[in-house]
């Protein structure tokens, strides 16, 4: 691919008409979202969606999940829509929440690899927002990362790594929620099975069955041809190890070189009080929060951050091991692999 000139776009109404534009006429641009940045292209438009795997490096054969900003929108690209996506839609769109369903004929196989499927997300940010409602769009929009590794959270982290090879990157500043949506399959709730989460998301799976009313299978891992689901990946440059409390406080006075930590447990924060640690390199000893979502907002930048400074080794804390935590769970397991 021949390099392009990638244009760095403001919050502004003249660049949303631009970055607008921009999709319109087949190019892609990195939009914001609330949950990480994303490549966008018109989801009608073949060789634009082509484009988002080029600037990738991503197998052609992996779905890509359509935003929308109407619910007229959901009735075009999707058939046999149940009751309970309309529920979902109620209560967690916009928002992120992203729902499998059968495709309508006017969805293009290069926008699902393929599948019968297709999966279907309103974002909550106010610039995308903007920019779909002003072009009258619905636009292909994977995380805008190179393939398998993180995903970005601010527009900067994209124009670092994807210049040259997109349009625009819109600036929305950074991404409030900081990981991907939760994906649930609503394809076979008509023949009376359970919804199921094939992506674990900032939205749980409490919340799903409540406001469904009905239970919720919970989701494995690797087992569906869904975005974001291959065994390796949001991984970070350097190797990344997820290791217990009691490893990383046993090594406080010998710390290994090259060797970053985030943490955020009581306990580590005690023995660091405790312990002569001068000689850590605090830069590489990052304070992770204990609260899940301001550890999910903070993650993949914590870890970008990492990069930006060549640390070979990355150790992190294993985080609780709860419903509320699976989405963080499920991608540091990815990271690792």
């Amino acid at each position: 691919m021949t390099d392009i000139k990638t244009q760095f776009l403001q919050n502004t109404p003249a660049d949303i008409a631009k970055a607008a534009a921009i999709i319109q006429a087949g190019g892609v641009v990195a939009v914001p979202t609330e949950t990480v940045y994303g490549l966008a292209a018109d989801a009608g438009n073949e060789a634009a969606v082509n484009r988002i795997f080029a600037a990738k490096g991503r197998p052609n054969n992996h779905p890509l999940i359509i935003h929308i900003y109407d619910m007229s929108q959901l009735k075009q690209l999707a058939s046999n829509i149940p009751e309970q996506c309309h529920l979902l839609a109620e209560a967690f769109w916009p928002g992120p929440l992203t729902v499998l369903l059968e495709k309508s004929s006017m969805v293009l196989d290069a926008v699902t690899g393929g599948l019968p499927t297709v999966g279907i997300r309103m974002p909550d940010h106010p610039i995308l927002k903007a920019l779909l409602a002003q072009g009258d769009l619905y636009v292909a929009a994977p995380s805008a990362n190179p393939h398998k590794q993180l995903s970005p959270t601010t527009a900067q982290q994209v124009y670092n790594e994807l210049s040259g090879k997109i349009d625009a990157v819109i600036d929305g500043g950074a991404c409030q929620v900081g990981l991907e949506s939760t994906i649930i399959d609503l394809t076979q709730v008509s023949q009376n099975e359970s919804a199921k989460i094939l992506r674990a998301g900032p939205i749980t799976r409490a919340q799903l069955s409540l406001a469904l009313n009905s239970p919720v299978n919970g989701y494995q891992a690797h087992e569906h041809q869904v975005p974001g689901n291959i065994e390796q990946h949001y991984q970070p440059k350097g190797t990344l190890q997820i290791v217990d409390t009691q490893q990383i406080i046993a090594a406080l006075n010998d710390w290994p070189s090259c060797t970053a930590c985030l943490w955020y447990s009581d306990e580590v924060l005690r023995q660091i009080r405790v312990n002569d640690t001068k000689h850590i390199n605090k830069t590489q000893f990052v304070h992770m929060s204990a609260t899940k979502s301001m550890y999910a907002k903070a993650l993949y930048d914590s870890l970008y951050k990492l990069d930006q400074n060549n640390i070979s080794t990355i150790w992190v804390e294993k985080p609780p091991q709860t419903e509320e935590w699976a989405d963080v769970n499920d991608r540091l397991i990815r990271a690792s692999a």
